[in-house]
């Protein structure tokens, strides 16, 4: 990181206009807190690891952990975090159950972040 002062204004003036348009625009209070939670999720690497297996296959807690090499108990303590902020879901297909992404949107959220930070 880099220790670059913020740059302020060197007079206070409000545009009055500008701030009335973006309070108009601003989504509730509610909304926002659930959007923060929900980026938190994407917060830890474990998470975006199975997120990324996901990508490719639909698969079991024991595959996840394999390919994850971590145990099952760690890999089922995040697919309970993943499946609660509806990021992903589940199957049940004998004594197996199968994880998949949830939606598209999860995917989407991935590549625009990795776009993100592959920028210049």
């Amino acid at each position: 990181m880099d220790n670059q002062k913020v740059e302020c204004c060197d007079t206070v003036e409000v545009h009055t206009e500008l701030v009335k348009i973006v309070e108009e625009k601003m989504p509730p209070e509610e909304e926002l807190y659930d959007l923060a939670e929900l980026f938190k999720v994407f917060g830890d690497s474990t998470r975006i690891r199975i997120l990324f297996v996901l990508f490719e296959a639909e698969v079991c807690v024991c595959d996840l952990a394999e390919t994850l090499k971590m145990t099952q108990s760690a890999i089922s303590h995040q697919l309970k975090i993943l499946k609660q902020n509806k990021l992903v879901k589940s199957r049940r297909h004998g004594k197996s159950v199968f994880y998949s992404l949830a939606d598209g949107h999860v995917r989407t959220i991935i590549n625009q972040g990795l776009e993100h930070i592959e920028e210049d």
